[in-house]
């Protein structure tokens, strides 16, 4: 334990940031710490460049000592008793210590400045972020035992849980997002706290929660947060469409556990992401909730069967639904219920039964998906039969090889009909509207099915198509080309004109 103190006064002795600002406030007569998740990732050996303190000084107090040391300040806020700074790159956040009284109705506290490093700590979330640095003594301050709930890998409260989460429910998810992302495991006291206290999630906002899923998602551990939440109850107030995926499986009616096997792909979707690169929360999102549409598709046949008929449409309702009440942004809604409707696509493929324009399809539904579908798909994939699976990954490789394919022989990215609008009104001789619209939709059905067309065939497949709508023509036989005049054709029309 020595050695772990140790280890952090040296850190911050060399931390040229952390020495001057303590010189600043220890001149002044002002008390400074390192705190919170700072001294927390500092034992980890994971401390960034965001740096949290807390001192004595009153806010207004440390704006006037970091204002003509700091390259910038700012006081978002100040109301709560934090000043930002930075310097030299390293953002820095001071919070004057708080005594803070909540209501036991919202999550916002009675904002009240304490004078005590000891009372400041106990108010925080969890001991493994109760611990400080005495920054001016370099003296290691750990009154809750946060040490040895590190070394344990634990998370416990200061205060009793049923107190610190009746003062903020949200301290709740943040258990789950920690397990998460350091891979610690609640301690029997908070999760029997948790439990007991599920409903008080309510008196949080959506967005809140929000965000706190968000960076659970994206942690290391991302399942272990997921069962916490389901097992706690908290799940069943804030995602319910994913504890309701633990079906009953009786004998007689076999398949598979959706809920256990929701988690399997979530885990095998993020061993496909790519190495080095930030977490995709689209891609998390839609493993997590691709077959939530099950519970509510379930039907019995004879014999012990189960069908789970157009599952992948109704999770996309669903997935479009819960994604809104949690206030994510439109394109991650729409991205991840695109992502819930198609992902049973590729199971049509079979041994390669589809066409090229099958293909083409595909590429062209999941548009800028494309690389997310792919491995959505090949993380659906929890079968342990393993002559199964092989076959499986087999028929991934060949579609992919296919799509490689097509792409180097076409522009699949930007499937597009062989006429733009312009054309297709100079031809028909019409006016923008639905008409041109239509027409549009129809040649890019065609390319889709046939791939790319000379420009004569396109415009004889044009005459033939205006024929069947009852067009008036001329529209030669064979793809002659009808002169139109141009001074009758819109000049703002463009190749997605009516579409």
């Amino acid at each position: 334990m020595l050695a772990k103190q140790n280890a952090v006064v040296e850190l911050l002795r060399i931390s040229p940031v952390a020495d001057e600002l303590t010189a600043l406030f220890t001149k002044a007569g002002q008390s400074l710490f390192l705190v919170g998740g700072s001294v927390r990732d500092a034992l980890l050996g994971r401390l960034g460049n965001d740096l949290d303190f807390t001192t004595n000084a009153r806010p207004d107090q440390v704006m006037r000592l970091v204002s003509g040391w700091a390259d910038a300040v700012w006081d978002v806020g100040i109301e709560f008793g934090t000043v930002g700074a930075s310097k030299n790159g390293v953002m820095c956040e001071i919070t004057t210590f708080r005594a803070d009284s909540y209501d036991g109705v919202t999550r916002n506290p009675e904002v009240k400045f304490g004078d005590s490093i000891t009372d400041d700590l106990k108010r925080r979330d969890f001991t493994v972020n109760a611990m400080a640095v005495d920054l001016a003594n370099k003296q290691f301050v750990d009154p809750y035992g946060g040490m040895e709930a590190l070394s344990a890998r634990v998370l416990d409260t200061p205060a009793a849980p049923e107190e610190s989460f009746g003062d903020d429910p949200l301290r709740m998810m943040r258990a789950a997002r920690f397990t998460s992302q350091l891979g610690f495991t609640a301690t029997p006291r908070v999760f029997e706290a948790m439990t007991a206290m599920a409903e008080q999630i309510t008196r949080i906002t959506p967005e809140r929660v929000q965000t706190e899923l968000s960076k659970l998602l994206c942690g290391k551990h991302p399942r272990d947060g997921i069962e916490l939440l389901v097992e706690s109850g908290i799940a069943g107030y804030v995602l319910p469409e994913v504890p309701a995926m633990r079906l009953e499986i009786d004998e007689h009616h076999q398949h598979k556990d959706v809920y256990e096997h929701s988690l399997v792909v979530l885990e095998q979707a993020i061993d496909l992401e790519e190495p080095d690169t930030e977490p995709d929360l689209i891609l998390r999102l839609a493993a997590l909730l691709h077959d939530i549409g099950k519970p509510d598709t379930r039907r019995h046949l004879p014999g012990g069967g189960v069908s789970f008929h157009h599952h992948e449409v109704v999770g996309a309702k669903m997935a479009r639904k819960r994604l809104r009440a949690l206030r994510y942004s439109k394109e991650i809604i729409e991205n991840v219920a695109d992502l819930v409707f198609l992902h049973l696509r590729f199971h049509g493929y079979g041994k390669g039964e589809w066409t090229d324009s099958a293909v083409r399809r595909y590429v062209t539904d999941a548009g800028p998906l494309l690389a997310r579908l792919n491995k959505l798909v090949r993380a659906d994939c929890t079968t342990r039969n393993r002559r199964k699976a092989q076959a499986l990954q087999r028929s991934y490789d060949d579609l992919e090889a296919r799509i490689a394919r097509l792409a180097a022989e076409e522009d699949l990215a930007r499937v597009r009909p062989d006429l733009d609008g312009n054309e297709i009104m100079r031809l028909l001789g019409i006016p923008a509207g639905p008409l041109v619209g239509k027409a549009w939709k129809f040649l890019k059905d065609l390319r889709l099915d046939r791939g790319p067309l000379e420009h004569d065939e396109a415009v004889a497949e044009l005459f033939e198509w205006a024929r069947a709508q009852g067009l008036s023509g001329p529209f030669p036989a064979g793809g002659g080309e009808v002169a139109g005049d141009p001074e009758q054709v819109d000049q703002h029309g463009d190749d997605d004109q009516g579409v």
